[in-house]
């Protein structure tokens, strides 16, 4: 197989992957409070706190303080609800199960414990 028939075939490959998003939390285990993010990309949100972790960095404005205070392990990445997008969906239309699945999160855990 030549390259460019390689680079069409992966090509192929990252189009027909599946796409799995949904709802988490970021945990402040020093004061219980929480920041809930919805994302299209949950593997990618999971790499990027290891990243921040390891490297104790943030990147989250709502965190940075907290973060100062009580160093990157105090903090926890918890998936709540994977979300699958369906074939028929378009990703818009997926980002906005995202946000519903968002404010069903925001009810469950309540305001007072959320960034």
């Amino acid at each position: 197989m030549d390259a460019k028939s390689r680079k069409k075939e992966i090509l192929q490959q990252y189009k027909e992957r599946k796409i799995t998003g949904g709802a988490y939390v970021i945990t402040n285990k020093a004061n219980g409070k929480m920041l809930l993010l919805c994302e299209t990309d949950l593997k990618g949100s999971q790499n990027r706190f290891n990243f921040m972790s390891m490297m104790g960095t943030c990147i989250n404005s709502k965190l940075q303080k907290d973060w100062n205070e009580f160093g990157p392990q105090s903090f926890t990445f918890t998936i709540l609800e994977e979300l699958e997008m369906k074939e028929t969906q378009t990703l818009p239309e997926f980002q906005e199960d995202l946000k519903v699945l968002e404010e069903l999160w925001r009810e469950k855990l309540g305001e007072d414990k959320l960034y």
